[in-house]
């Protein structure tokens, strides 16, 4: 079995693999408790504001990132090109990142972001993985500043629940 170099994003949907492990979408309104995916470690990031992140990459581990507070954008870089993904505690979603997909991550507001990451180990933690990986060229922010704009606007007139009935 082979290592795919490519990234999921996905919407959680109830998965119910021969472990018992139920991965279930996140109903902001009354979920109490989810299920991270099954992990060899779990890891909270906390991404500081107006933070632009340099790239990582991992040689032998999977990143599986749910973000539960704030906003981030996700930069990935594959077939040199960068992509932008939105991650959001008002949309969740798992991103999974396996071995060799450089990324990095810019928070552009005002306020911390926080994220979960459920680390998949394919063998013992490398040195390298850790080290930041020159960037090949600049990020563009326009395109992250848009993506955080159009969230900000998006989610304006759509409260979070702040307590539980």
């Amino acid at each position: 079995m082979g290592l795919v170099n490519q990234i999921e994003i996905r919407p959680l949907c109830c998965i119910h693999p021969a472990e018992g492990i139920d991965i279930c979408p996140i109903d902001l309104a009354s979920t109490k408790e989810f299920r991270l995916p099954s992990s060899h470690e779990t890891n909270l990031v906390y991404i500081a504001p107006n933070t632009v992140e340099d790239l990582f990459v991992h040689c032998f581990q999977t990143d599986q990132l749910v973000v539960i507070k704030g906003q981030v954008v996700l930069v990935i870089l594959q077939n040199g090109r960068y992509q932008y993904v939105l991650l959001t505690d008002r949309d969740p979603r798992v991103v999974r990142i396996p071995p060799g997909i450089p990324h990095g991550c810019i928070n552009l507001t005002a306020a911390p972001c926080i994220a979960i990451n459920s680390v998949l180990r394919h063998g013992p933690a490398h040195p390298r993985d850790y080290r930041p990986l020159k960037q090949p060229f600049p990020y563009n922010l326009e395109i992250a500043e848009a993506l955080l704009d159009a969230a900000a606007k998006s989610y304006r007139d759509i409260p979070l629940k702040t307590s539980v009935a």
